[in-house]
């Protein structure tokens, strides 16, 4: 089976039939919660087209839109990012307080029967040592087979990523001090436009929120700690405003209490650009 096929797998295999059959780009129409307080509990359906849309999105927020990108090694950073999502592959027994989701991306290809490289079949961690020994390999052209196939199997990682969301809900309510407003929030943002993307997009780029190590001073910055700053009742544009709000104030709060040696504050500006795309224009 070719990739482009067993793609198509996933997304049918995707589709399941207890959500409401509304589109991601119409979910919400701005209506108020007071329409009806049943509908609002359940995740809008997404279609293909809805999914590759995100999908491209995502890769221009994490990779510049760039094939090249999808395999990268930032500066500053002691871990390569791969894929769509900039997923993060550690080496054997390396230790960071980031959550490492490379793996985890890679059992799922072999769980939709998806063929890999020859680099992932050989190595379960990251094989280079060093920043500099990734990007002589890259210069080399030894990663153009891995970038060929992550380019080739975009639609497969967004629907990673948008599996990664649907768990994501429990293991908040797990956490959270006041269920109810954070279950509430989630199904507020979901059923708004824009709002799958907002949430399917935050879910990778800083995660649930739910690890006790992605904190600074005992605070996270993950989509719990977006929902749990938000109070707001209405859908639509202006749920959409205000998780954007709360995602700057999470990762203003972030850069605030990280150490000064990290100098995160050089991302913050293009983070701050990403929660603007979460608006309704």
């Amino acid at each position: 089976m070719k990739i482009r096929e067993k793609i198509i797998w996933v997304f049918a295999a995707l589709q399941i039939a207890a959500f409401i059959p509304v589109s991601a780009a119409t979910a919400g129409n701005g209506k108020s919660n007071t329409d009806s307080v049943k509908s609002i509990y359940q995740m809008p359906k997404l279609s293909n087209s809805d999914l590759k849309e995100i999908g491209d999105k995502i890769f221009k927020n994490e990779a510049g839109g760039k094939k090249e990108n999808l395999v990268y090694w930032n500066t500053g950073e002691d871990f390569p990012s791969l894929g769509i999502g900039h997923f993060i592959w550690y080496r054997n027994g390396q230790k960071e307080i980031f959550d490492e989701s490379f793996p985890k991306l890679v059992d799922f290809y072999k769980a939709n029967n998806i063929s890999l490289p020859k680099i992932l079949q050989d190595n379960k961690y990251a094989p280079w040592a060093t920043r500099n020994a990734f990007l002589a390999d890259k210069d080399a052209g030894k990663l153009n087979e891995l970038r060929d196939f992550l380019y080739e199997t975009r639609d497969t990682q967004v629907v990673f990523i948008y599996k990664r969301l649907e768990a994501s809900l429990d293991k908040m309510l797990l956490q959270a001090d006041n269920k109810e407003n954070v279950k509430y929030q989630f199904y507020r943002v979901s059923n708004s436009p824009n709002g799958l993307y907002a949430l399917i997009d935050y879910v990778n780029f800083k995660g649930e929120g739910i690890s006790e190590t992605e904190r600074y001073n005992g605070q996270g910055w993950g989509l719990l700690q977006i929902l749990e700053n938000m109070k707001g009742k209405e859908t639509g544009k202006a749920a959409m405003d205000e998780f954007s709000a709360s995602a700057k104030f999470v990762l203003e709060r972030r850069v605030q209490n990280s150490d000064p040696k990290r100098n995160e504050k050089q991302w913050l500006k293009g983070w701050e650009n990403r929660t603007e795309t979460y608006k309704v224009k």
